[in-house]
């Protein structure tokens, strides 16, 4: 009897795991499309009449019966995919989330390449674009569709708050890393996503003011009863401050980060020899499950 309970107890627990999760159709499939050699080889789709590319990371001994996460990392103006993909020309690779990930649930990583090395998103061709990118991944990897991502810097920072405005409840969370909220626009822009954001504040690129205005959407969308950042670090101070915000509708946190610095997308501690940014990224994003 304790027996046959446990096992209807157990089944019970499967099935709720089961039902919390959202399996794209390329679940329990053999991918035909993403191959480990998608990781260095750029897979090409069309859009707006466009010739389009994009890199593909498997995890770790890929299993197509587990959905995972997805994570798109974008790069900044005048950048590759393929930087983003190696760590070259100033990037860690994949904004040094691979390795985080894949030391604790694993995900897919997704690197697409902007027009003209940028992220314009000129009448929304860019969120059509990787719209197609995330249902061409789906239909031949597992993801779980309520886990997906997107982080960058500069503009692809700008690209991914663009996401978050146009995508809306299609995207779970955003860390937008030094943006602006006018590069790459914001189309609706009202739904309600998890969003964090950092920035420096002698920042002559794009000026933090426009990493504020960026995170406020979100405190407003996420109905956040707290809006006071907390005081930024002085000039000079070497310090980072965080201002975590109360009172945001469940699951969608508001994190924004100050530091002592310039554009980059590797800040770093007084002495540290790697940046803080892929471990608060990180922090961010695996809260959600």
């Amino acid at each position: 009897m304790a027996s046959s309970l446990f096992s209807i107890l157990l089944l019970s627990l499967f099935s709720s795991v089961a039902l919390s999760l959202k399996p794209s159709t390329g679940c329990g499939k053999a991918p035909k499309l993403v191959t480990a050699s998608s990781t260095t080889t750029p897979l090409r789709i069309t859009a707006n009449n466009k010739n389009r590319e994009f890199f593909v990371r498997l995890p770790p001994n890929y299993d197509a019966s587990h959905p995972y996460r997805l994570i798109l990392t974008l790069h900044a103006l005048g950048g590759q995919a393929s930087q983003v993909v190696s760590g070259t020309g100033g990037y860690v690779p994949y904004y040094g989330l691979a390795t985080l990930a894949n030391d604790t649930t694993n995900a897919i990583f997704v690197a697409p390449n902007g027009l003209n090395n940028g992220w314009q998103n000129t009448g929304g061709e860019d969120v059509t674009f990787i719209r197609q990118v995330i249902s061409t991944v789906e239909a031949d990897l597992c993801v779980d569709q309520d886990l997906r991502f997107s982080t960058g810097f500069s503009y692809g920072a700008a690209m991914s708050y663009s996401l978050a405005c146009s995508l809306g409840k299609e995207i779970r969370a955003v860390a937008a890393l030094s943006g602006n909220p006018q590069i790459s626009g914001c189309a609706a822009g009202s739904e309600p996503v998890a969003y964090y954001g950092q920035h420096g504040i002698s920042d002559t690129v794009l000026p933090i003011s426009g990493g504020r205005q960026m995170r406020d959407r979100f405190l407003k969308n996420n109905g956040c009863s707290g809006t006071q950042e907390s005081p930024a670090p002085t000039a000079g101070s070497g310090k980072r401050v965080k201002t975590v915000y109360g009172g945001c509708q469940p699951d969608k946190p508001v994190v924004f980060v100050t530091f002592d610095g310039p554009h980059t997308p590797t800040p770093k501690d007084p002495g540290a020899a790697e940046t803080w940014s892929p471990a608060e990224t990180w922090e961010f994003f695996k809260q959600f499950k």
